[in-house]
This record gives structure tokens, sequence and C-alpha cells, in this order.
């Protein structure tokens, strides 16, 4: 078995043991391998380990190493899951087939206007800023319904779900359960919270989408 593998089935482990605990059915969330910093030779043993389903922060970034992996492996699926600016709308729109960092009426119009312009339409998520963070991106928790009913009603975007980074600091559970509260009153399947170092605590309040990276890759440089 590869390391890329035994590193898979060691983190499914534990995914499946936290959905159990929970009284979810195994299988139940969805495991998002954080690709960022890490090159294409680097995600491929991965890919060919059978995981499809990848999230990358930055747009040039993916767009230096996804075109050549999306060929080799078409059943992929990359999500977007850092800030999207609205100059990089075109590019992310051809590229990925989700984005789940909606979080202002401004970026929704423009990613509905380059859907109806190319035909490509990936699913959308709006990022809520569960802790009132000044420096982190997301819609207010009080601001979540009228984004999501704007998306809706105004610009017919496919939002399927909500996306989230709890502060740092203390238990993000009460976060996680705000998040999962607010899909849930808006009829929105896919929850998209936890992260290498709380993804079982995220399992245990709902979460549908874990997004792992430095427990499937290692630990990464900050850039």
């Amino acid at each position: 078995m590869s390391e890329a593998a035994q590193n898979i089935a060691a983190l499914r482990a534990v995914m499946v043991a936290a959905e159990q605990a929970a009284g979810r059915p195994a299988g139940a969330v969805n495991l998002v391998a954080v690709s960022k910093t890490h090159d294409a030779e680097t995600i491929r043993p991965f890919l060919q380990a059978g995981l499809r389903v990848f999230g990358e922060n930055r747009v040039q970034e993916a767009k230096g190493k996804w075109p050549e992996l999306k060929q080799e492996f078409p059943d992929s699926e990359l999500h977007l899951i850092g800030p999207l600016q609205t100059n990089k709308v075109r590019e992310a729109v051809a590229l990925f087939d989700v984005i789940e960092t909606i979080d202002r009426p401004k970026l929704a119009r423009a990613v509905a206007e380059e859907i109806a312009r190319c035909g490509r339409a990936p699913r959308c998520l709006v990022q809520v800023n569960v802790g009132r963070e000044g420096q982190k991106a997301g819609i207010d928790p009080d601001q979540a319904v009228a984004l999501v009913e704007l998306c809706r009603r105004e610009y017919a975007l496919p939002v399927t779900g909500l996306m989230c980074i709890p502060p740092a600091e203390g238990d993000p559970a009460p976060y996680f359960r705000l998040l999962a509260d607010l899909a849930h009153k808006l009829g929105l399947s896919d929850i998209s919270m936890g992260m290498s170092g709380d993804f079982p605590t995220a399992i245990a309040c709902g979460a549908t989408h874990v997004r792992v990276g430095s427990a499937l890759f290692g630990r990464r440089d900050n850039h």
C-alpha cells in the first residue's frame, strides 16, 4: 500500500469513528483533501489511491496544476475554499466544480453572470463568518439568510450549502452548530466545516464535508 493510500485509510478510519460516535452512517461525510501549496507530483498519488475531491485556496495556484490533473482524472472534483476576488471569477468558474466562498452580493452577481455567459455552473456555497472576526472572509451570520435568498431569487445561483472557518481559539462546536442550524433553516444540503484539527467535532455537529490537508499531506509551509 502506498504512503498516500495509508494516509487516506488512517484518516477515513478516524472519520468513520466520528460518524459512529455521532450516530451517523459510515460515509455520511465527504472528504475534501486540501492540496494548497502542494504540486501536481505530490497530489497525483492521492488521486491514484482513489481520492477524488480536492480543495484549493488560490485560483492562480490551482490553474498551474489542476488542468493537467483533471485531464488525467476527469472524475475529480475541485473546490475553491479560499477567498475569491471578482477579477478572478471567470477563471474560477472555468476551473472549479464547487465554489465554497460566496460571501457578498457583488461576488454572487459576478459568478452568476459568468455562469450565464459560459454555461458552466459550479455548485456554490455561501461562506459564513461564524465568529464575526474582522480579519476573516464570510457574511455575518445575521445576514446569511438574506444573502442566500438573494442568490436564489435575483441571481438564480446554484447555492447548495454553507461553509465556515471557526475562530482558532476555543471550542469550535458552538460555531459548527450555528452553521448547521442556518443550513437546515435554509433547506441547504451541504455543510462544509471542520479541518485537520477539529473535523471530528464538525462531524458530530452535522458536517457533510470536512476540509483536511495536513492529516493527509503532512505539514506545509504557510504561504
